[in-house]
């Protein structure tokens, strides 16, 4: 929960942020750590997405929120959703719109500058160099008045495909919630509950990747790269890939018995309490195949003070410190990964209790939820102090 923001900046404000959808993710708890600072800076916080599981904790923290189908990427519906989009705009006497996601870009956009209300886009996502339509697709998230970068590596993507608009970038790391994600707040209960799930009853060292169920996410090359040590004892924990299709769970199956993993590793579904998780992981792996956009994970588990151990690409160039605070392996070598993952598990005790205070510091400076949202204020206030359209 972000406590910092005690100020007046957006007194008298309404900022309403768009998303495609409130379920679990990074985007989805920014959008909530972003409405608790305008609420605590003095000003209105309202969402619109098409709803999900953490709509709750959202109205729980003061916003409001209209659920609309801002999600829909079928053009044919977008006339219909931004009309309904402009009325709310209009009916909370909007005063600037933060969008979260291309697709509802393309409904929020042309309503927010039809009543002349400044504009904010986040983008969270790469902006690969594919065809002219996808090229055109993404464009809209370079229109508004400031555009937020969740990362140099993504600015160099956007700026590398639309540099006329190098002038409104702004890069503003995704921040983690420092005291939620802190050893000191964890509970003997909280961590008796998550043990049960880890099946871990002979206490072995816990090797632990938490991911989306998604390929690229790079459960397959861990897999592998486990398979490759045989002389330490260990725990392959992958949180998430259990709520993979059921073609992904046949997968993943096949290629730990392959490794000779089967009996040394456990496939969950995504739990609520990840610092919890963390606190009992031993490494925690980011093997993306594809570079993180900021890579949220490594973030979250440095201010556990747990070892990270990541592909050398994407955002993990920015959030890990090779060799302090985690290990930066060739991106997509099982071999170089394998090997950081066997350096993090033999890591001695006070060589493992120097790398969580250095790992708590870097990312207590760089990466707090505090410090996202000061600098996305930050932006606010800059374009809401101009005069208006």
């Amino acid at each position: 929960m972000v406590k910092k923001l005690k100020t007046n900046i957006l007194k008298g404000k309404t900022i309403v942020q768009i998303l495609p959808a409130l379920n679990h993710g990074g985007v989805e708890r920014g959008t909530i750590e972003m409405s608790e600072a305008i609420l605590a800076s003095g000003g209105r916080s309202v969402v619109i997405s098409a709803g999900g599981v953490l709509e709750d904790r959202l109205i729980g923290c003061g916003a409001e929120h209209f659920r609309l189908s801002v999600h829909s990427k079928n053009p044919l519906k977008w006339l219909i959703i931004r009309k309904q989009v402009k009325a709310v705009l209009r009916g909370v006497d909007a005063d600037l719109v933060h969008i979260r996601s291309r697709a509802p870009a393309w409904i929020a956009y042309p309503a927010a500058r039809s009543l002349g209300i400044y504009t904010v886009t986040t983008i969270h996502g790469r902006f690969k160099k594919t065809s002219l339509p996808k090229r055109i697709y993404n464009s809209i998230m370079t229109k508004a008045d400031r555009v937020i970068a969740i990362s140099s590596y993504i600015e160099g993507l956007v700026l590398a495909q639309f540099p006329a608009i190098a002038g409104k970038v702004t890069v503003i790391h995704r921040g983690v919630d420092i005291d939620a994600f802190d050893r000191k707040t964890i509970t003997p209960q909280r961590l008796a509950e998550m043990s049960k799930k880890l099946m871990n009853p002979h206490g072995l060292p816990v090797v632990m990747l938490p991911a989306r169920p998604t390929a690229w996410k790079g459960m397959e090359v861990l897999i592998a790269a486990m398979g490759l040590i045989n002389d330490l004892p260990f725990l392959l924990v992958l949180v998430g890939a259990a709520d993979g299709t059921q073609e992904m769970q046949d997968s993943l199956t096949l290629a730990l018995k392959k490794a000779g993993l089967a009996e040394k590793s456990r496939v969950l579904n995504a739990v609520d309490d990840m610092p919890a998780a963390l606190f009992l992981a031993d490494v925690v792996a980011m093997p993306s195949t594809s570079p993180e956009p900021f890579g949220r994970v490594a973030v979250e588990a440095s201010a556990m003070g747990c070892p990270v151990v990541a592909f050398g690409h994407g955002g993990a160039l920015e959030s890990i410190i090779h060799e302090k605070t985690g290990w930066l392996a060739e991106p997509i070598c099982a071999e170089s990964l394998g090997a950081m993952v066997q350096l993090a598990l033999t890591l001695s005790p006070n060589a493992r209790k120097q790398l969580a205070v250095d790992a708590r510091a870097f990312i207590t400076e760089n990466f707090s939820a505090d410090k996202m949202c000061q600098a996305t204020i930050a932006v606010y206030d800059d374009l809401l102090s101009r005069k208006h359209r």
